[in-house]
C-alpha cells in the first residue's frame, strides 16, 4: 500500500506527505491510522487540519485532547504533541503545515499563534479539509497560492496576532530550548542542560518536565527529527542525515523518524523530493 512504511504493522495505517513546488515552506499531509501510536514529535510549524472520519487522541501542551469528526485542529510552531486512535478503527485526517515565515510572508501580518487547538466546527472543518485535498492536487503555482490564501483566511478568526503568548520575557527553560535547537547535531548530558538553566539537574529535570510537559531528551529527538526532515527534503542520503542529526546511525534514524511521523526517513524522502 502506497504510503505504509516497513515498520506499520497494520495495513490500515498509511502516511503520505507532499510539498508544493511553487510555494517553500508548506507541506500535506494525509493519513488514516488505526494502530499506531505517534511518540511526542513537533513540526516546527503551524499546523492546521480536520478530522475527516474516526476520531483521534492527543496530548499538546500537558493536557489531553479528543478530535473528532468536524474538528478543526490548529497547533503553534514548536509544541510537541502525540497521537494516537480514539475509536476501534482509528481516525481518517488532513493536515497543511505552513512556516511561520510563509504566513507572514503571505499575510503581512506578524507573530500569529493559537489559544486553542481543537473546536468543534463543521463548516470551517469541511472548507479546510476540501482546500487541503485541493492543493494536494492542483499543479499550478498561482491556483496553489489562492487556495492558500483562501485557507489562511479560513482559519485566522481563530488565530491571534501581535502579542506574544509569554509576556514575561525569556525563561531559563526557553533558553534551553533554544541551547537543544543550536546544539541537536552533539551528544548532550543532563548536567550540561541544567548549567545552561542554572539549576541542579535534580531541580532542572522536575522544573523542565513541568515546563513543557516533555523530558529534555524528547524535546531534544523532536528537534533532530524535524532537522532530519529538512536535510530529506533537499536530497540527503538518509545515512548522512543519521550523522547530521547526531543520531548513531540510519538505523536509529529510521526507528525514531517512523515513531514520531509514521513514515520511514526513505520513503518521506521519496514523496517530498523533487530534484
Amino acid at each position: 500500500m502506497q504510503g505504509v512504511p516497513d515498520q506499520f504493522s497494520d495495513e490500515k495505517d498509511s502516511a503520505r506527505f507532499r510539498h508544493l513546488a511553487g510555494i517553500p515552506g508548506v507541506e500535506l499531509y494525509h493519513a488514516h491510522i488505526a494502530h499506531y501510536t505517534f511518540e511526542p514529535h513537533t513540526h516546527e510549524a503551524f499546523g492546521v487540519g480536520t478530522i475527516e472520519w474516526g476520531a483521534e487522541r492527543f496530548r499538546y501542551r500537558g493536557a489531553e485532547h479528543v478530535a473528532a469528526v468536524n474538528s478543526l485542529v490548529t497547533m503553534n510552531p514548536d509544541e510537541l504533541h502525540t497521537g494516537e486512535a480514539a475509536t476501534h478503527d482509528g481516525w481518517r485526517y488532513r493536515m497543511i503545515y505552513i512556516e511561520p515565515a510563509m504566513l507572514e510572508r503571505m499575510t503581512g501580518m506578524k507573530e500569529w499563534w493559537f489559544t486553542e487547538v481543537e473546536r468543534h466546527d463543521p463548516a470551517r472543518a469541511h472548507v479546510t479539509g476540501k482546500i487541503i485535498y485541493d492543493l494536494w492536487h492542483q499543479p499550478d503555482p498561482l491556483a496553489q497560492q489562492g487556495l492558500l490564501l483562501d485557507l489562511i483566511d479560513t482559519f485566522r478568526p481563530y488565530a491571534r496576532h501581535g502579542s506574544k503568548r509569554n509576556t514575561t520575557g525569556q525563561t531559563r527553560f526557553d533558553r534551553v530550548r533554544d541551547y537543544l535547537h543550536d546544539n541537536y547535531m552533539h551528544a548532550l548530558s543532563l548536567d550540561e542542560l541544567a548549567r545552561e538553566a542554572a539549576l541542579s539537574p535534580f531541580h532542572f529535570l522536575r522544573q523542565f518536565k513541568a515546563h513543557f510537559h516533555v523530558t529534555p531528551h524528547q524535546m531534544l529527538m523532536a528537534v533532530r527529527l524535524w532537522r532530519a526532515k529538512e536535510f530529506l527534503t533537499r536530497g540527503m542520503p538518509a545515512a548522512e542525515v543519521a550523522i547530521a542529526t547526531g543520531l548513531s546511525d540510519q538505523s536509529h534514524l529510521t526507528r525514531a523518524f517512523t515513531r514520531r511521523y509514521g513514515i520511514t526517513p526513505v520513503r518521506y524522502q521519496k514523496q517530498v523530493f523533487r530534484g
